[in-house]
């Protein structure tokens, strides 16, 4: 599958660029696949306005593998995006592991109709950038990538803007998730795309959970030839927008409207506010403890999910978390989407 074989439509909406959430997964009170609300999620991304949904990533449980579970998940929220709405899906798949693992999880995903794996570079520690690039153009020969800078805080490594531009060179590269957690590293990516001339093909999203509104609102200019190259971030693909989604999409559509010229300096408190609310919901406090279950007791206060249930029964909120969400729900009362949830709930849950 090359990157011309995707819908034209569905292409142009990624390249437009808005919200991606990282897909979660419901699952029962003796952890087997809740597939009624697993539905639901996806029904309430897609309702909700996204441009796309990423499936089998961290937010979902790199243990559905193990769970044999990633074909099953794939699945349903392929054919929600197929039912639920007339307007084409962005869908992405992450792959992990050796490339053998990438090639076989990416196989399976173009077969359900996907359209891009992120490809996780965690595990190739010591390997070269010739290993990581020959790792990258094997799974490309599968389906079109999309890149996922990592903060190496959580498995990923420091990867150089040459590695960037190697990358960017690359036929069937679609798009780059940058998540670095680090604003020298960001630039990297954006620098390595420019320098490979790729600028129009790769579209640009952000992962960085403690800069999102920032990452949206900063045109980048870079140099190529001596001349200025403009650059922007265009959406993101986030674990933090797996909650809250409506109101992010509302967001993101207004900063796509903000003319060129002064910045509101509201828009910085913004980015605080969202800033804090993710520290929240993925427990920073506590080193992430409960990244995933934090979410899912956001959506359990909703009503979308049934319990917290992760695949592994050690993993839930970590200590003070359920508190940081009571205290960030009071202090921004203006970025939960809690009455676009209660009002169609119901309709996503039993239709």
């Amino acid at each position: 599958m090359q990157i011309g074989d995707i819908p034209s439509e569905a292409l142009a909406a990624f390249r437009r660029g808005g919200v991606i959430p990282a897909h979660p997964l419901a699952l029962t009170a003796d952890r087997t696949l809740d597939e009624r609300r697993q539905r639901a999620l996806s029904r309430y991304y897609l309702d909700a306005g996204v441009v796309g949904l990423a499936v089998g990533v961290h937010t979902t449980q790199f243990a559905i593998r193990q769970a044999n579970l990633f074909e099953p998940v794939l699945r349903l929220a392929a054919e929600e995006a197929a039912s639920w709405v007339s307007r084409p899906t962005f869908l992405v798949t992450g792959a992990i592991g050796p490339t053998r693992q990438a090639v076989a999880e990416a196989t399976i995903a173009r077969d359900l109709g996907y359209h891009a794996v992120l490809l996780s570079l965690a595990g190739f520690d010591s390997a070269s950038d010739g290993e990581m690039i020959d790792h990258v153009r094997a799974v490309a020969a599968v389906m079109p990538v999309m890149g996922f800078y990592l903060q190496p805080a959580v498995g990923g490594r420091v990867l150089s803007r040459a590695f960037w531009r190697e990358f960017a060179a690359l036929d069937n590269i679609v798009g780059i998730k940058i998540a670095p957690f680090n604003r020298y590293r960001t630039l990297d990516v954006i620098q390595g795309v420019v320098a490979a001339g790729a600028e129009d093909r790769i579209a640009l999203y952000t992962g960085n959970d403690d800069h999102i509104v920032l990452d949206l609102l900063t045109p980048y200019s870079v140099l190529r030839d001596g001349e200025p190259v403009d650059v922007r971030i265009v959406g993101g693909l986030l674990g933090h927008w797996s909650v809250w989604t409506h109101s992010a999409v509302r967001m993101v559509d207004e900063i796509k409207a903000l003319p060129d010229g002064a910045l509101d300096r509201g828009w910085l408190t913004r980015d605080a506010d969202t800033t804090d609310a993710n520290g929240a919901f993925f427990d920073a406090a506590n080193d992430y403890r409960g990244v995933i279950a934090g979410l899912h007791e956001v959506l359990r206060r909703q009503g979308l999910l049934e319990g917290i249930w992760c695949l592994d029964p050690n993993e839930g909120l970590g200590p003070g978390q359920d508190a940081e969400i009571d205290r960030v729900y009071a202090a921004y009362p203006d970025l939960n989407d809690d009455a676009f949830v209660a009002k169609h709930r119901d309709r996503w849950l039993n239709t």
